[in-house]
């Protein structure tokens, strides 16, 4: 089932196409699985049908989804990803890194800053290109400004 987060920001649709993406990647979700209905995300979290069918729309887009009219949208395709017992090990780290990020005073937007400058080094120094044979530059976020940029032009270990 979806969640909102209402201070995030991020637009409710986009928020949905995230969450499936995540599902997905984890094991939560596989190919065949069917999304919730529209009408029942609309009344748990009394959002807009549109803002659904919008969401729906933009996973059928990516190829991640495929509607089937009476009945339903489907997980037509799932990513690539490392095994669930290595995205356990994983997630186990991570997590042992925000109890230590926690104990610092961190809080969690911090955590969110921290990590997603951590992403952006990895992708401009080429990290993701040595894992995937790939030039990294075209995944970084555009404009590398901002706190984290910052940070990396003034040798900082964000």
């Amino acid at each position: 089932m979806f969640y909102l987060d209402r201070g995030s920001g991020v637009p409710t649709y986009l928020q949905f196409v995230h969450q499936v993406d995540y599902a997905l990647r984890l094991g939560f979700l596989r190919e065949g699985d069917q999304l919730p209905r529209i009408k029942d995300v609309t009344r748990t979290l009394a959002v807009n049908p549109d803002t659904v069918m919008k969401a729906y729309r933009e996973l059928e887009l990516r190829g991640v989804t495929a509607g089937r009219p009476g009945v339903g949208t489907f997980i037509t395709q799932a990513p690539d990803i490392a095994g669930l017992k290595q995205m356990a090990g994983l997630q186990k780290k991570l997590t042992g890194w925000l109890g230590e990020a926690a104990a610092a005073g961190v809080d969690e937007l911090g955590m969110k800053a921290l990590f997603a400058a951590a992403l952006r080094n990895f992708n401009d120094g080429g990290g993701a290109a040595r894992r995937s044979g790939r030039d990294a530059r075209g995944g970084g976020v555009a404009g590398g400004g901002g706190v984290a940029g910052g940070a990396r032009r003034d040798g900082g270990a964000a």
